[in-house]
């Protein structure tokens, strides 16, 4: 089999002949962000969660950014992910990895100077052997579970883990943390149950700094910030909380090439099983990315895309590598093949996708996939 030719990234300004679609990075506006988050949660740190290729931005162009801004804290989820990330960082950078190791990636994670988040007394137990088997000292962070039943040491192993660290000099503990389950709610209850749990946690280990906040957890107020706070989606433009007006810049556009127009009669069935049908002699266009684009199947008939400043709704079924949008409402014409249209930028925020689509911003962010041109501003 042939190789496949890989779409380079570049700088906006420098357009790419054939693209199917521009996903534009504003560093820019990441690095504002991070700066505003800083300010919020000063003086604890806070540091950057770029796992899932910084929620598909690419991580180690975020990571740039996020250094040159001060960042010196990343987290990521995998072991793998790590592997990738950390030789373009400088030597004062520490990467995390938040799901810990599975057995068989000590010696590496210990090679490549790769600090692992400790869920469990079996996680610690073979992490603490390697370092005693290395004859170093390793690093390690503790994860407790305060209330979400996901990851961490849940509370029955607290007191072993405590007396197997007063006995060990081997692995330095940089600070113990949880994750907040309800954050984005601000008016749950569970935040302030988890806020208490991680207090009685942090009187058990009192020698250890506390990182507590994710994104949402920085906007419920100094307790929850620890020295440490993660910021994760406010970072790259979502909304941190719920109902609220959302305090960051945005940082991700998605335009998507126009394949084909055409002109349907009344009675015309658009897409998949027919699932639409023309109300009247109707003009539709058929873009260049589907549910293999991280454009969800759930925007049938839901979602919509702009020109300019009108709205084209999505109509009939969308499919694995096209969606076929109403354009009926545009000049004849204004739209040919080649022509964007947009999905993402100033006419449809991140919330408004991924409401049209009955998820959360998150799964929009993550699921964008390769296929498109990455840009960075």
């Amino acid at each position: 089999m042939g190789s496949v030719a890989v779409l380079p990234e570049t700088e906006v300004g420098q357009p790419i002949e054939g693209a199917n679609g521009y996903l534009t990075v504003n560093l820019t506006a990441l690095a504002r962000n991070y700066a505003r988050l800083s300010t919020l949660v000063a003086p604890a740190q806070a540091a950057a969660v770029v796992k899932a290729d910084a929620y598909g931005l690419g991580a180690q162009r975020v990571c740039s950014a996020l250094y040159a801004s001060g960042c010196r804290h990343f987290f990521v989820a995998q072991f793998d992910e790590a592997v990738k990330l950390r030789p373009g960082l400088a030597a004062d950078a520490k990467v995390f990895v938040l799901n810990g190791l599975q057995p068989g990636n000590e010696d590496a994670c210990a090679h490549r100077d790769i600090i692992p988040v400790v869920n469990s007394l079996e996680q610690w137990r073979r992490w603490s052997a390697t370092a005693k088997r290395r004859k170093c000292n390793l690093q390690a962070v503790l994860q407790f579970d305060t209330g979400m039943s996901r990851l961490g040491v849940p509370p029955e192993e607290r007191s072993t883990l405590a007396a197997e660290l007063a006995g060990q000099a081997c692995v330095d503990i940089l600070f113990i943390m949880s994750h907040l389950a309800s954050a984005d709610e601000l008016d749950s209850g569970q935040n302030n149950d988890q806020l208490v749990e991680m207090k009685r946690i942090s009187k058990e280990f009192p020698y250890l700094d506390i990182c507590f906040a994710n994104s949402g957890g920085i906007f419920l107020g100094k307790n929850y910030h620890g020295q440490v706070a993660r910021t994760g989606i406010a970072l790259y433009g979502g909304l941190p909380n719920i109902g609220k007006p959302n305090p960051m810049e945005p940082v991700v556009e998605l335009d998507v090439a126009v394949v084909q127009t055409r002109t349907v009669p009344v009675g015309a069935k658009v897409g998949y099983s027919g699932t639409h049908i023309a109300a009247r002699d109707t003009r539709l266009a058929t873009i260049a990315a589907g549910y293999a684009d991280g454009l969800p199947r759930s925007l049938s008939g839901r979602g919509a895309v702009y020109y300019e400043e009108r709205r084209l709704p999505i109509v009939g079924r969308v499919s694995m590598d096209s969606i076929t949008i109403d354009i009926t409402a545009l000049p004849e014409g204004a739209l040919s093949l080649g022509s964007l249209v947009e999905v993402l930028g100033p006419h449809q925020a991140l919330e408004d996708l991924a409401r049209d689509a009955g998820t959360i911003s998150y799964e929009i962010l993550t699921g964008l996939g390769n296929r498109y041109h990455k840009q960075y501003r």
